[in-house]
């Protein structure tokens, strides 16, 4: 991941302080949503965390179901974390874009403020990827950045989070939908939700069951709502 300081040292240092945070976001209205809509899929299905951080809130939501979950982050000290908070989880250290799975390999897939962390060049090959390692019907959630976060229509920069300059990266919303269609999704839902003060672009979307039904549009629910969210991870 790009950025004039590595993104995994940043992360690491911010493990350092995790404990006194942890508690300031909440993400529950998002995953439990994300959750009902996966309906038929397995009570104890599989999941595949992007970013996962310290494991909480997602990992540790699936696991707490029954789920198996699979987490993948750059940074050894959050996934330290992740392996004492979450104990059940299968971690990976790893760039998400560098890692890869066999085809139909989870129900579901998480990349909770993590993706905004990868050049926006680089996100058509790893959506092609998430659609390969989802099974048909499965779904992913996704938090994207916006004018509303960097300022900006599109945005390859850095800005400022928790005293530490990060890489963003984003395109406009029209043209996620674009990638998102042209990797063979199904946007469900995409709406812009204020969460611990700032604004992102939640994003769910499904590998249809019909290849041919893929391609479908945001929906125009794209309101602000205010909660909480959790650290970005």
């Amino acid at each position: 991941m790009s950025g004039s300081e590595p993104i995994e040292e940043i992360y690491d240092a911010f493990a350092a302080t995790y404990d006194a945070s942890r508690d300031q976001f909440d993400l529950s209205d998002v995953l439990r949503e994300f959750s009902a809509g996966l309906g038929d899929r397995p009570e104890q299905g599989r999941l595949l965390d992007l970013g996962c951080g310290a494991g909480e809130p997602v990992a540790r939501d699936f696991a707490s179901r029954g789920w198996q979950v699979t987490g993948v982050d750059v940074s050894r000290a959050m996934l330290a974390l992740a392996a004492r908070y979450v104990p059940q989880l299968t971690l990976i250290h790893a760039d998400m874009r560098e890692v890869d799975f066999p085809e139909s390999s989870f129900d579901a897939i998480t990349a909770v403020y993590s993706l905004f962390h990868v050049p926006r060049e680089e996100h058509p090959a790893l959506f092609a990827r998430m659609r390969r390692w989802l099974v048909p019907g499965g779904r992913v959630l996704m938090t994207y950045a916006t004018r509303e976060y960097t300022g900006h229509d599109r945005f390859d920069g850095e800005k400022e989070f928790m005293g530490r300059s990060l890489f963003y990266s984003h395109a406009t919303p029209d043209e996620l939908r674009e990638q998102l269609a042209g990797a063979g999704f199904r946007i469900v839902d995409a709406r812009k939700r204020q969460i611990g003060g700032e604004t992102f672009l939640w994003v769910t979307v499904e590998r249809p069951s019909d290849s041919s039904v893929a391609g479908s549009g945001f929906t125009h629910n794209a309101s602000t709502r205010s909660s909480s969210g959790v650290p970005e991870s």
